[in-house]
């Protein structure tokens, strides 16, 4: 019983054609047995021993295939190296992020008396740097009173709301107050 040399063509042979009409080799799990123990009855058992080693097998010490040769790791040392300083050259040219708001603010009149289009030019006349005035409305409020709700956006780190709040409430001939009506980060 065996599969004979399984290095020679005919014992590969023998165990394609028994392996042809099983999907397994032997269903007894955790039983270890000596290989030539397997396959099918007639065949000799060429796999007794350990094949002694021939010289022609010991000429493939010499290639190391884990190891590493210094010039090649040279090589990719210098190439990493590279491609870092092509990467942070690339990154370094990208603009920074910045932080801009959008801000919906309502700004409210003393009365009904108040000229809303001059409360609006009041407020559209506040300018800074990182401060653009978006769309705006007249909202009513009650008893004839409207109030201005107008959108603006803001760079984060140059426009606060408290800057916002100091300037349009310094006209106080037209505005009552000032609130944030929405605050939303882009």
């Amino acid at each position: 019983m065996g599969f004979g040399d399984l290095k020679s063509a005919s014992g590969l042979k023998v165990l394609n054609d028994f392996l042809s009409e099983r999907s397994y080799i032997e269903g007894l799990p955790g039983v270890k047995k000596p290989l030539g123990q397997y396959g099918p009855a007639g065949v000799a058992d060429s796999t007794s021993g350990p094949a002694p080693a021939s010289k022609e097998d010991d000429d493939d010490d010499d290639m190391d295939l884990f190891g590493s040769d210094d010039e090649e790791d040279a090589e990719a040392a210098r190439l990493k190296e590279e491609r870092l300083a092509e990467y942070a050259a690339r990154k370094s040219k990208k603009p920074a992020l910045i932080a801009k708001s959008s801000i919906l603010l309502d700004v409210k009149p003393w009365d009904d008396e108040t000229d809303m289009a001059k409360l609006e030019e009041c407020v559209r006349s506040i300018q800074m740097d990182g401060l653009v005035w978006g769309q705006s409305k007249f909202v009513p409020v009650g008893y004839g009173i409207k109030k201005l709700q107008i959108s603006c956006v803001v760079e984060d780190d140059k426009v606060g709301t408290d800057i916002l709040e100091e300037q349009i409430t310094a006209f106080e001939d037209f505005v009552q107050s000032m609130d944030v009506a929405a605050f939303n980060k882009i």
